[in-house]
């Protein structure tokens, strides 16, 4: 029999049912309005943002670099526009290495092209184009263009490119730029110029490119674009221009530069000539030089090597961080200190018998049979070695660097170029910190008699050497040397000059000074440099010197001949011109040269004649000096008073 339905139960079922139902989608509603209402309010502002970035695309304009001149206008460092074919590894479709290979077959790929862009691949994230050529030609885009359908994540780029139009000319001052390696764009994503370095490859790698990095890199500017669901760019929504990078203009005299390189030829050394009434540098010489424009898109390894395994060390800026026994030219600020110190006065004579005896030591004078009777000014301008063994000895170790610690040496100059050498002053403090071995760190006094010719453990640059001579001729008024004389502003052409900053005011005596002075002109009329100045119609004053790198054994005497030519003296001069009231100091040192008198000295003369006189020597004077043969007697014809800019020089 049929059980009858309880209708009754079935209805309260489905009514439970709808109101169940209607709960969630009352619930379900509740929670869309919530929702709605956070995105729509809560939300707003950020999910604005990101529909707008969405739509558009902000692409970074790269600024004009800043161009570098010389003090007279003279471009050192400059920009052009070219064309590069650029891979971006995540857009590809076939393997790397077949997409090389099939873009040999439209344009010239070279080896090194491939290991360099081998090289830059490893320093660049997959979704970054990678340079596989550079400047390529017209031909070369159009043969690309018309079968770029070929290769997807290939594309051609036009790019501006650095430029140093005077190539291995002043490149140590001028440094270079290359491509931002990780290090340093880790460094830039930490500092707050990440923004402005957007879109940028290049940042300065060495010399005033390094050191006026901000100056010369300018403000990235951007384009808004609008954009489709598939990135395509539709139009432009708005744009804020790059702001090109300044002009940095040197003090430096590029003519003077290439007239000191000329004349050093193919030897090494270096030499620092500045105005010691402004410290504005005028020649920053380091030999050999190299070519800049090999590292703006990446040396090739063949180069690196020539480069970096070549015994004459090209890469060494040996102006800015070489150091080399001063010699002889240290002896006017040994005597300076000595009458600063009472330790002497100028009138002070002292028998020269060739040697001084310390112990069981011999130091020999340079001089067979001694000076005889000096004094201060004969000691100078004779180069007496025996008088400042005995001063040495006399003002001990510690006090010798007191005295030459306030004239600069041992000590950074703060000149604008970043990695400048610090060089040795000695004193007991520094030997215990130098060395580990307690027989080491002790301080012995037969090492101070060296200390007085300029020897020992005495290590300088040329920079503090001319610095210290800049100092003696301002009555103890210590610049700071500056390479940089002015940066101008392209845009508003406003001019910044870099102010001239005294560093100190050394107490110096005048009469100190002038005695010191008077000894030092005579070095150049009657000393071991007059023959350098024969005729010239100016005062000038110097001091010779020769710096020992082989050590002969005692009472052996030195014969340059028999050794090997790396391991002979030094040349080395300080000068500074006109006498009464200079306007150019200079350091100098010709490595392995031998005597500063013959190989350093001529090279000074014609750093006068120019900076003086205008004068710019011949050809043929050139080349005499080169071999060290160089002399101007009296009633010698001079060179014509014309300078003319260097061969690959243009006027600006």
């Amino acid at each position: 029999m049929k059980a009858l339905r309880d209708v009754e139960a079935d209805l309260h079922r489905f009514r439970a049912r709808v109101l169940a139902a209607t709960v969630l989608i009352a619930v379900a509603f509740a929670l869309l309005v919530l929702r709605l209402g956070y995105l729509q309010w809560w939300r707003y502002d950020d999910l604005y943002e990101q529909a707008e970035s969405n739509r558009t695309a902000v692409v970074p304009i790269v600024p004009n670099r800043g161009i570098i001149m010389d003090r007279h206008g003279v471009v050192l460092a400059s920009n052009y526009s070219a064309y590069t074919l650029e891979i971006t590894p995540s857009k590809l479709v076939d393997p790397l290495e077949q997409v090389i290979d099939q873009l040999a077959d439209v344009i010239e790929v070279q080896p090194r092209d491939r290991r360099r862009f081998k090289k830059l691949r490893e320093e660049s994230r997959s979704f970054e184009s990678v340079p596989l050529r550079t400047r390529l030609t017209d031909q070369e885009v159009a043969r690309f263009t018309a079968q770029q359908f070929r290769f997807p994540g290939v594309e051609i780029r036009a790019r501006l490119f650095r430029s140093y139009p005077m190539g291995d000319l002043a490149s140590h001052v001028i440094g270079y730029i290359g491509r931002i390696n990780p290090a340093e764009k880790e460094r830039l994503e930490d500092s707050d110029d990440e923004a402005n370095y957007r879109g940028t490859d290049y940042i300065g790698k060495l010399g005033i490119e390094q050191r006026y990095e901000r100056e010369l890199h300018g403000t990235t500017g951007v384009h808004e674009m609008e954009t489709s669901a598939g990135g395509r760019a539709v139009r432009r929504l708005s744009s804020m221009a790059a702001v090109p990078g300044h002009t940095v203009v040197l003090s430096v005299d590029i003519r003077l530069q290439k007239l000191v390189e000329d004349l050093y030829g193919q030897r090494r050394g270096a030499l620092v000539a500045m105005d010691p009434n402004t410290g504005e540098v005028l020649a920053f010489v380091s030999k050999p030089t190299f070519d800049p424009n090999l590292f703006v898109e990446g040396i090739d390894q063949e180069n690196w090597q020539a480069l970096n395994d070549s015994p004459d060390k090209p890469l060494l800026n040996r102006a800015l961080r070489g150091t080399y026994p001063p010699g002889s030219t240290y002896k006017p600020f040994m005597a300076l200190a000595a009458l600063s110190t009472g330790k002497r006065t100028p009138q002070q004579v002292f028998a020269d018998p060739g040697y001084f005896m310390f112990g069981n030591h011999r130091f020999r004078d340079d001089k067979e049979g001694g000076h005889g009777m000096v004094d201060m000014y004969r000691s100078i301008v004779e180069s007496c070695d025996t008088y400042y063994y005995l001063l040495a000895r006399d003002m001990g170790v510690d006090l010798i660097h007191e005295q030459m610690n306030l004239l600069g040496f041992g000590r950074p100059t703060g000149i604008d170029l970043v990695g400048e050498g610090r060089g040795i002053l000695p004193s007991t403090e520094w030997k215990r910190t130098a060395y580990r071995k307690p027989e080491q760190q002790r301080w012995y006094s037969g090492e101070t008699i060296s200390l007085g010719i300029g020897q020992g453990y005495n290590n300088f640059t040329m920079l503090q050497i001319a610095q210290a001579t800049a100092t003696l001729v301002n009555q103890g008024r210590q610049m700071r040397p500056h390479l940089v004389r002015e940066v101008v502003d392209v845009v508003s052409k406003q001019r910044t000059p870099v102010a001239d900053q005294p560093v100190a005011q050394v107490p110096l005596k005048p009469e100190h000074v002038q005695e010191i002075q008077r000894a030092l002109v005579g070095v150049n009329l009657e000393g071991t440099s007059a023959s350098s100045f024969v005729g010239a119609p100016y005062t000038s004053a110097g001091k010779t010197g020769t710096a020992q790198v082989f050590t002969v054994r005692q009472n052996e005497k030195y014969n340059a001949s028999r050794i090997d030519e790396r391991m002979r003296d030094h040349a080395l001069f300080m000068a500074y011109a006109p006498a009464e009231s200079p306007k150019v100091v200079l350091a100098m040192v010709v490595e392995n040269a031998g005597f500063g008198a013959q190989n350093a000295a001529p090279i000074a003369r014609r750093v006068f004649d120019y900076v003086l006189m205008g004068q710019y020597p011949s050809e043929e004077d050139v080349a005499a000096v080169q071999r060290g043969q160089a002399t101007r007697p009296i009633g010698a014809p001079r060179v014509a008073k014309t300078v003319p800019l260097p061969e690959r020089i243009s006027q600006r």
